[in-house]
This record gives C-alpha cells, sequence and structure tokens, in this order.
C-alpha cells in the first residue's frame, strides 16, 4: 500500500468525510502494517458509527480486504467467562 502524506485513513458518514486521527506512533505502525490491532480498531469505530472507510488513496477498505488483513496475522480473542471457574 503507497498511501500519500497526511491522514491514512477516512471516515465517510452520510455526506461528510472526516480523517481519521491517528497519534503518530500508531500512524507510522499503520502505514506499515495496516492489518495490525490498532488500525482494525481505528476502522471498525468508523463502521460503528455506521461510516465506510477509505485510504487516503481513495480505496475503500471492505470486509475483503479485512479478512485479506486476517490471513496477514493470526488474532486471537479472548472471551470473558460469565461465571468464575469452578474447582
Amino acid at each position: 500500500m503507497n498511501l500519500p502524506p497526511g491522514p491514512i485513513y477516512v471516515c465517510e458518514t452520510g455526506a461528510a468525510r472526516e480523517p481519521i486521527a491517528l497519534p503518530a506512533n500508531i500512524e507510522s505502525l499503520c502505514r506499515r502494517h495496516p492489518e495490525m490491532g490498532p488500525c482494525q480498531f481505528e476502522r471498525n469505530a468508523c463502521r460503528a458509527r455506521g461510516g465506510r472507510v477509505y485510504t487516503s488513496g481513495g480505496e475503500e477498505v471492505t470486509a475483503a480486504v479485512e479478512s485479506h488483513y486476517d490471513e496477514r496475522v493470526r488474532r486471537v480473542r479472548f472471551q470473558a467467562d460469565a461465571e468464575p471457574a469452578k474447582r
């Protein structure tokens, strides 16, 4: 992914297009490895508000792109137990 300088992602909700602001260290990480968790978290936050995520190059980050990212990393999700384990 070859992105121009400036914000990496744009969140489009309705008629509004807002850049997704990332801290400098996270932005640096996302430029090299967009599949990493902090990058995915920010993209999902946009989608949770009903938005669509685009790269600064104008490409939409779709579910297919996300699944490609998931192939590059192993994601482990932990779910807390509703009840404590009995011994």
